[in-house]
């Protein structure tokens, strides 16, 4: 009967979903939202059809977050395609280690004059909380390969990146507190877990994905084989990058991205203006047609690149679906201490717009985008991860208490915060780019 009733309400979840998701768009709502109403239904505080613990099921979270990310940074970085060195870029890497970086540095201030944490703690809560979620943040992200604006780019891109990037300040918030060896003066910190784990991670990642990339587009346009099986091709080079990553010591969350990164840049991508045809042509079903765009020089690498991009995009929906119903059923144990009840505010509201401002200082970014760039630092999937790592790393029980408290409670915030202001606002910059550019 229990699973009866589970699969009840999970099938009527879906289906609403599927057929809502035009009015979706169209409401200040997303559909993360949707996901923490229900988890808050199926919990505890409901009908108590999920009971996670944060603390006891840490391991679990773990992973489940950690699969979820993977799975979204590895969408975006085959929805943007451009190499790290591209001028596109210099907006996001300079959000996703200047101002990520000074945003841990003001949390850990906050934390250690206004909550009482020890340096250690404070700058661990930090590497927590001041990633931007990939995962979370489909209102703003880039839509299409072709999508150049420069403020869904720089957000897409941040999202992407300083879920990798913040992985050094958590192991320095781990060593600090004892968990974690620093090495003498901080060597070891530097030396691996900065300046290896991170030029590692993404050079493991673009030279695998270039690669295979190039390996099944050899096979399909010589030799007529490893046509099909997509979804094995996408689940196969995200498990292979991470793995490839871990056992290197290199951050795997940065490894798959840069697979990403690298995948629709091989040989053989026509221009933009065949882009329409091919789409239009595999989506009648016709499967020799498809069979023929999968195996023809000119068209092999994007053909490749939109299925292996069209069958993540849904395993990612699947995926944030799971992990934000569960988000909603631990809620419950999210008690924000009331010495605390200040924090959000001055996250949204001050921190990171003051940390947007000085990584931006000299830019070429209008007021009304640096403006948006600040509000929309979504927390979310990243944070998760980050708050289960620790835990299993060994976390003080009662740092792990406050934190699980936090950082929860601010996730769901910021689902409901950026849901409800993401349509919206975007829909009104998209006008106003509009006029801009009809000038």
């Amino acid at each position: 009967m229990f699973f009866a009733i589970w699969a009840l309400t999970i099938g009527v979840l879906l289906i609403t979903m599927a057929l809502s998701g035009s009015l979706l768009k169209r409401l200040p709502v997303s559909t993360g939202m949707i996901y923490l109403a229900a988890g808050c239904v199926l919990g505890p505080a409901g009908w108590g059809l999920m009971t996670p613990n944060p603390l006891e099921d840490s391991a679990n979270l773990e992973h489940m977050a950690e699969v979820t990310v993977l799975i979204s940074l590895f969408a975006t970085g085959l929805k943007l395609g451009l190499p790290l060195s591209h001028r596109y870029w210099r907006l996001p890497l300079r959000l996703a280690f200047g101002s990520m970086a000074l945003t841990i540095v003001f949390i850990a201030m906050a934390g250690v004059f206004g909550l009482g944490l020890s340096l250690g703690a404070a700058v661990l809560l930090g590497a927590i909380l001041a990633p931007t979620d990939p995962v979370l943040a489909s209102e703003v992200q880039v839509e299409d390969v072709h999508d150049r604006d420069r403020l869904r780019f720089s957000l897409t891109g941040e999202g992407s990146l300083n879920d990798g990037a913040a992985f050094p300040f958590v192991m320095l918030g781990l060593g600090l507190l004892g968990v974690h060896d620093l090495g003498a003066l901080g060597w070891r910190w530097l030396a691996i877990d900065v300046c290896w784990a991170t030029a590692g991670g993404l050079l493991i990642g673009g030279i695998l994905g270039t690669l295979i990339g190039k390996l099944v587009v050899y096979l399909r346009t010589h030799h007529k084989e490893a046509v099909g099986l997509d979804e094995f091709l996408a689940l196969g080079l995200i498990a292979l990058t991470y793995g490839v990553a871990q056992l290197s010591h290199a951050y795997g969350f940065l490894a798959v991205f840069a697979a990403g990164l690298a995948l629709p840049r091989i040989a053989g991508q026509p221009n933009a203006d065949s882009l329409p045809i091919l789409d239009a042509t595999a989506g009648l079903g016709d499967r020799h047609a498809c069979e023929e765009f999968a195996t023809d020089t000119q068209h092999a690498s994007t053909y490749m690149t939109q299925a292996v991009q069209g069958f993540n995009e849904q395993l990612e929906r699947v995926a944030e679906l799971t992990i934000v119903l569960t988000l909603g059923a631990m809620l419950q144990a999210a008690r924000l201490p009331a010495v605390a009840s200040w924090f959000l505010p001055l996250l949204f509201l001050v921190l990171r717009p003051v940390a947007v401002e000085l990584g931006l200082l000299g830019a070429p970014v209008s007021r009304h985008q640096r403006v948006l760039i600040a509000w929309f630092g979504i927390r979310g999937i990243g944070s998760i991860y980050y708050l289960m790592y620790a835990i299993n790393h060994g976390l003080p029980r009662s740092l792990a208490e406050s934190f699980t408290a936090i950082t929860l409670t601010t996730v769901a915030v910021s689902i409901v915060l950026h849901g409800v202001s993401g349509t919206p606002v975007m829909r009104r910059y998209g006008r106003r780019a509009v006029r801009r550019s009809s000038r």
